[in-house]
């Protein structure tokens, strides 16, 4: 209804759990195109199209999708994909409040139960200011000396993909295309050599990589980049941290 009444170019609906299950119902009623699970939106001034960004392939290429010619344009953008910044033009949007009623009759659903989630802060690492991220060649005993590293740093421990395939740590601290999109003060990565798929949705102000070989794709996108064993680097940094 409102879209009919305002005919805006795009909707962008945040792709949650409740966002992704009401978005693609929602574009069915204006009869136009949805895209899920942007990481990125770039907006093409010659043809008014938004080219959405998102993984594709279980995360191993990034595909751009477009709506062209159906308005609105419609899609879920993955949390934590845009960093807030004040820009001082607050003053200049509009607030339109709008009241929506209908006949509830018409409703086809039933409230029947609702049982919410156990919140563990954990295993919220979307705002963490600090990361520390284990990837494959992660041990299963040496677990615990990066969860050490990660609390006295005053941050949290995250994972890639294969760490969570193992069962070594739950899905909600994967990060990545395939897991959640982060944007810490600092990102330390052990054993991640992965880059493209990994890198593209971490935002750090300072990236630091670990890895014994020399020639992994990581070291062309962090900031400092160290060469050797993961478990030795991880211990030599938890002493250091123990004596100041």
């Amino acid at each position: 209804m409102l879209c009919r009444k305002y005919k805006p170019s795009a909707v962008f609906v945040g792709g949650t759990t409740n966002g992704r299950d009401f978005t693609h119902c929602f574009a069915a009623r204006p009869e136009t195109g949805c895209t899920s699970d942007a990481t990125e939106v770039i907006y093409n001034p010659e043809t008014a199209d938004i080219e959405f960004v998102e993984p594709a392939a279980g995360g191993k290429i990034m595909a751009v999708i477009t709506i062209p010619v159906l308005r609105p344009q419609i899609g879920t953008i993955r949390p934590g994909t845009f960093k807030h910044i004040s820009t001082g033009k607050a003053a200049l949007i509009e607030n339109i409040h709008e009241e929506i009623s209908f006949d509830l009759d018409k409703i086809r659903t039933r409230f029947i139960d609702l049982k919410a989630d156990a919140f563990d802060p954990e295993l919220d690492v979307a705002d963490c200011e600090t990361i520390v991220c284990v990837g494959s060649a992660v041990k299963d005993e040496s677990l615990g000396k990066y969860k050490e590293l990660a609390k006295l740093l005053g941050g949290k421990i995250a994972c890639t993909r294969p760490v969570v395939d193992r069962e070594l740590l739950p899905y909600k601290l994967q990060v990545g295309q395939s897991g959640v999109m982060i944007k810490p003060k600092l990102y330390i990565g052990f054993g991640i050599s992965d880059a493209v798929n990994h890198v593209t949705c971490i935002d750090a102000e300072k990236f630091i990589a670990v890895n014994n070989d020399k020639n992994a794709p990581i070291f062309n996108y962090c900031d400092y980049g160290i060469v050797g064993d993961m478990d030795e680097v991880c211990d030599a940094m938890i002493a250091k941290l123990r004596a100041l």
